[in-house]
């Protein structure tokens, strides 16, 4: 009898466990990362805004996005600097000035998400080489998966 019951209890608190990954994953509404890339997401925001940091195993990082109703940038023809891709879309990426880290190669772009609201995505690089680098990862991301969770809220 005892052992019937501490089983159960096991599975049940499985099942908890369980339920609480899925939900996490699922309450994440960033891209899904590219699987070989070696980074994890930093998450935050608030009220209308997502917040997604892809961090290198060191911290430092790769990339960062932001969905949002009201995008806080501004794409300025003027500042474009290259064709690209962000998870497949084409797009425009523009060039930002790093005021505090001169030398530093910085880029931008904003694109439409099926729901009416704004991706912004951003990277930053020592090198013209890493910013390359950068644009492949950024290119691999799997916006699909994101607009799933974004649509389902």
């Amino acid at each position: 009898m005892a052992r019937k019951r501490i089983v159960r209890v096991c599975l049940m608190l499985a099942a908890v466990g369980a339920a609480g990954s899925l939900q996490a994953q699922q309450a994440n509404p960033c891209p899904q990362l590219p699987g070989d890339a070696g980074l994890t997401w930093d998450v935050g925001g608030s009220a209308g805004n997502q917040l997604c940091r892809a961090l290198r195993a060191d911290g430092s990082e790769a990339f960062g996005l932001v969905i949002s109703d009201k995008p806080a940038f501004e794409p300025q023809r003027g500042d474009r600097a290259e064709a690209g891709q962000v998870g497949g879309r084409d797009v425009y990426w523009y060039r930002a000035e790093m005021a505090l880290k001169p030398g530093t190669q910085a880029r931008e772009t904003l694109l439409p998400l099926p729901d009416g609201r704004s991706m912004h995505v951003w990277l930053q690089a020592p090198s013209n080489d890493a910013l390359q680098s950068g644009f492949k990862l950024v290119g691999a991301l799997r916006l699909d998966a994101a607009e799933e969770r974004v649509a389902g809220q």
